[in-house]
């Protein structure tokens, strides 16, 4: 018995001595990524006033919505929807539900993304479809919805992307004509004089708190301007939102180990699974755009003349038929934290959504409508398109991914290596929450 125990501890040694130079031939040969993200410095005084900013509703047309109110550190700088609700609702996350005396026009399209490391430079495209994206021939270097309207002075992507919610009427402006920001919307004034940017920095400004804040950065008597606002939120978001402290980084820059059940996903994510094909670099995204048949809830991306209910996302930007029903490959940072998933939030649960990876079709056509995460709303058709026989082939047909064999187990280990990827400093948060925001409006805690 002593040989057989004596072999069978040789035998075990010698398979994790055979894993462990495996994962060590990855690293060396490029499969996995390097810990070497790069991020600009950030004015710690500029993001403490940004802090301000992001939690007061005075950004919103009606007073009553913050950048919080959807990206919320108590949701991993998510909301916990699938389709969250803007103007026209009130509370957070799944406690959050339709004001009767302000109906929303319906939910907010797609899936309140997380935040995490959007101050890295990686990040060279922004939004679900990639509508905001760094072009050098753009005004400003940014390409964006806005065309040659975009005005300068944004500091980076990041800044840009922060500004555009307030700009959206399901989101933060609020309905037709209901206030001076929605109605500027609505008519098409955005960007110059009283456009809804001016009309927005103009209520900022008139805060004697937030002018003696701007004062303070940019000398007295600073006309606040919108980019000037932006500018302020994205670095508080670089800030707060930095998650590159997790297990993994630690393991990549040799400063600490995984489990064994972590290693084993690992192994698999970047070999048999072949989720790496997708989901590479330090945060785990190509940053590129990608058709994997995600099931279409909701209202769909449209305008308000059009009447359907589809999502056909990069589609919507470029105009190519090869682009549609591709999203944005999402950075996996802190990913245990982020439900419900995909653009839309149709997966309630990680490992439903890892599950739906290994076939997308089979998936999509198996799907159960009953894990989506959405505050009550009478009268919202939220299954119209994925109830289209039509819709839904049209979405399997652009499916990019081939069907992969994995065992419960490996699901279990993959799930492992993602739980690697939490970085607890970034969900705590580093400036968090204020007990109270300049404007003395109520803030969400």
């Amino acid at each position: 018995m002593g040989q057989g125990l004596h072999r069978a501890r040789s035998c075990l040694l010698s398979a994790l001595a055979m894993f462990a130079a495996g994962v060590a031939m990855a690293v060396a040969g490029g499969h996995l990524p390097r810990a070497d993200a790069e991020f600009a410095e950030v004015d710690i005084a500029l993001a403490e006033l940004g802090q301000k900013l992001f939690f007061d509703p005075i950004l919103s047309g009606n007073r009553n919505v913050a950048c919080a109110t959807c990206h919320n550190p108590r949701f991993a700088s998510a909301d916990g929807l699938s389709l969250g609700l803007g103007d026209g609702a009130f509370g957070l996350g799944p406690e959050r539900r339709v004001d009767p005396a302000n109906l929303p026009e319906q939910r907010v399209p797609r899936n309140s993304p997380a935040l995490f490391n959007l101050g890295a430079s990686e990040f060279t495209a922004l939004f679900h479809d990639g509508r905001l994206e760094v072009d050098p021939d753009q005004p400003g270097g940014i390409r964006t919805p806005l065309g040659a309207e975009m005005v300068s002075g944004f500091a980076s992507l990041l800044s840009a992307q922060s500004m555009f919610p307030v700009l959206s009427p399901d989101e933060m402006a609020g309905h037709y004509s209901e206030n001076e920001i929605a109605q500027a919307v609505r008519q098409g004034f955005l960007t110059g004089e009283g456009g809804a940017w001016a009309r927005i920095s103009a209520r900022v400004a008139a805060i004697p708190d937030y002018q003696a804040a701007f004062d303070a950065l940019y000398g007295a008597g600073h006309p606040i301007r919108f980019t000037d606002i932006s500018n302020a939120i994205a670095a508080f978001v670089a800030f707060e939102f930095r998650a590159d402290d997790s297990p993994f980084d630690r393991f990549l820059r040799g400063q600490g180990e995984l489990t064994d059940a972590a290693m084993a996903g690992m192994e698999l994510f970047y070999g048999k699974a072949g989720c790496s094909a997708c989901h590479a670099g330090q945060f785990q995204s190509d940053q590129q755009f990608h058709a994997i048949a995600l099931p279409q809830v909701g209202p769909g991306k449209a305008a308000r003349f059009e009447t359907h209910a589809r999502d056909t996302g990069r589609m919507r930007v470029t105009g190519d038929p090869a682009d549609a029903y591709r999203f944005r490959t999402p950075s996996l940072r802190n990913v245990t934290r982020t439900a419900p998933y995909g653009h839309n939030g149709a997966y309630a649960t990680l490992e439903a959504v890892v599950r739906h990876h290994l076939d997308p079709v089979a998936s999509l056509r198996a799907f159960d409508p009953s894990q989506l995460i959405l505050p009550v709303f009478a009268g919202a058709d939220d299954l119209r398109a994925f109830s289209d026989p039509a819709e839904t082939a049209a979405i399997a047909e652009a499916n990019e991914l081939a069907p992969v064999s994995l065992s419960d187990d490996e699901v279990d280990q993959i799930l492992a290596f993602l739980d690697s990827l939490t970085d607890e400093a970034s969900l705590a948060g580093r400036l968090g929450i204020p007990e109270t925001v300049p404007s003395g409006l109520p803030v969400d805690q």
